[in-house]
């Protein structure tokens, strides 16, 4: 109690409320830019936490992650460009519902699903966090390798359209990530002499050339006179939020759920949270033929994942000191900078801090409500602004966006290539997710899949000799089957029929 008290006297403070909303602005403007993304605000953070204390620091954090994840949903509801990695699972939901002139209504469901998210995902935290570390720590090349392949194989189930053009799409996102040294032999691949390319294809050219200058490529391709999304004057950003969330309450806990259990697992994140929870809330629902066309469900499911998956992945940050996505990557360098040690003992420190974080994140969450509503009322500005002027503007956000990632013009020059591609290939009716997904996991799947062949004399048995491995291994098998066995259910059940008649 003492210690919780210690906590509360950390956070209340002018210092560190003035804080948070300083970061909360600051995340919003960064997650509502195209090609800006949650870990580049963060990073951009870490020269400001040397002259902060320890609570103001984190708190700083916290506010501008949340923030920006939830603002990522603006550009992605208004101009089919998701503003950061995890708003791209559901962006052609928001952005047919905002042709309808449904904006507001769609980020307004967006916020209060993230604000729920968010908290669900921190009181999961502390109310459970030493045991879903204990059983993320459990993980290893076996479990990581079917996670990931998991993750691939949902990417081509939720696309709509051509499964083939789904897949031929993830393999180009695979490709993009075997450029780079070989983990094995340690030899070159695909570099073709350029020492930038030796670490590999940064996700974030790739993701802004994929959806920002594809979405630009297509505006001034188009012979359309219909530039911009129109908001019809009723259009209300909370008017129908009462009636989704008591329809859709039981995606709102699910998304939570996957989100927290994913996030909680070393380097998942709260992209491939919102991808699985779009996944699984596609196939348990009673509309899945609306699902691409602009269906409420899906964002409910997504976005309710997102911020619980960054929640989530402060589980394995803080009581073992390992990163559960970028973000917490760049906070444990912080902690360890201010004293603050992630490991079981952070929890047996009296000094209050372990609560003073935990009492940030729930007030960062609910921080999002009013400053996300004023977000929603000011994003008129992407209407507002004549096409011509915006779009400009936006290309200049993505060129700095690419280049200040590594400070290499080669990521520039990455995402105008990889733009180009993706525009030949939208054109085409491939979709982008497939691929952007095949570029973050496929290292993923390819180095957990050599590791565990060297561990064990390339047994491949040994991928189900572990419950957790075996387990999420006919997952996928049976994913992976599951086209065969409906098309042989409904066989079945037609020839019933014709049968009894």
């Amino acid at each position: 109690m003492d210690a919780l008290i210690n906590g509360f006297a950390l956070v209340l403070t002018l210092d560190t409320m003035l804080v948070i909303i300083a970061a909360s602005l600051f995340g919003i403007f960064v997650g509502a830019v195209p090609g800006l993304t949650a870990t580049m605000a963060v990073a951009l953070l870490v020269p400001v936490t040397f002259y902060m204390d320890t609570t103001p620091a984190i708190a700083a954090i916290v506010s501008t992650s949340a923030m920006a994840i939830f603002a990522g949903d603006i550009p992605g509801t208004y101009l089919n460009i998701p503003g950061t990695p995890a708003s791209a699972a559901y962006v052609t939901e928001s952005y047919s519902l905002a042709k309808k002139g449904r904006a507001r209504e769609v980020l307004g469901i967006n916020l209060v699903c993230s604000v729920f998210g968010g908290i669900f995902g921190t009181v999961i935290l502390i109310v459970v966090a030493q045991s879903l570390a204990e059983v993320a720590l459990k993980f290893s090349a076996f479990e990581y390798f079917w996670l990931a392949v998991l993750g691939l194989s949902c990417s081509i189930f939720i696309s709509i359209g051509s499964k083939t053009k789904a897949f031929l799409s993830l393999l180009f996102g695979i490709l993009l990530s075997t450029v780079g040294l070989d983990m094995m032999s340690g030899a070159p691949r695909f570099t073709f002499g350029v020492p930038d390319l030796m670490a590999g294809v940064n996700f974030i050219p790739v993701m802004i050339g994929m959806f920002a200058l594809n979405e630009l490529m297509n505006y001034y391709s188009s012979k359309s006179e219909k530039k911009t999304i129109n908001i019809v004057a009723t259009d209300s950003v909370f008017h129908n939020v009462p009636r989704h969330t008591k329809r859709y309450w039981r995606n709102m806990l699910r998304g939570s759920s996957i989100g927290t259990l994913i996030g909680a697992l070393p380097g998942a994140g709260a992209d491939i949270a919102a991808w699985i929870a779009y996944a699984v809330g596609k196939s348990r629902s009673k509309d899945k033929a609306k699902y691409g066309t602009g269906h409420i469900e899906g964002i409910v499911d997504a976005s309710s994942a997102n911020n619980s998956g960054l929640s989530g992945a402060w589980v394995p940050a803080l009581v073992f000191g390992i990163p559960g996505d970028s973000i917490t990557a760049i906070v444990i360098g912080v902690l360890y900078m201010k004293g603050m040690n992630p490991g079981p003992t952070i929890f047996m420190d009296g000094s209050g801090l372990i609560y003073a974080l935990f009492i940030v994140f729930i007030i960062a969450n609910l921080m999002m409500l009013p400053i996300g509503y004023m977000a929603i009322r000011l994003s008129k500005f992407f209407i507002l602004t004549p096409s011509r002027v915006l779009m400009p503007i936006i290309l200049c956000f993505c060129i700095v966006g690419a280049f200040a990632i590594n400070n290499s013009i080669v990521d520039v020059w990455i995402m105008l290539v990889i733009g180009l591609v993706a525009y030949v290939l939208a054109v085409n009716g491939f979709p982008m997710a497939p691929a952007i997904l095949g570029l973050v996991l496929g290292s993923t799947v390819e180095n957990n899949f050599m590791s565990a062949m060297l561990r064990t004399g390339g047994d491949l048995t040994s991928f189900f000799a572990r419950p957790i491995s075996a387990g999420l291994g006919i997952a996928v098998i049976v994913l992976w089957c599951s086209p065969l066995l409906v098309k042989a259910y409904r066989y079945q059940k037609s020839r019933s029929a014709r049968a009894s008649s």
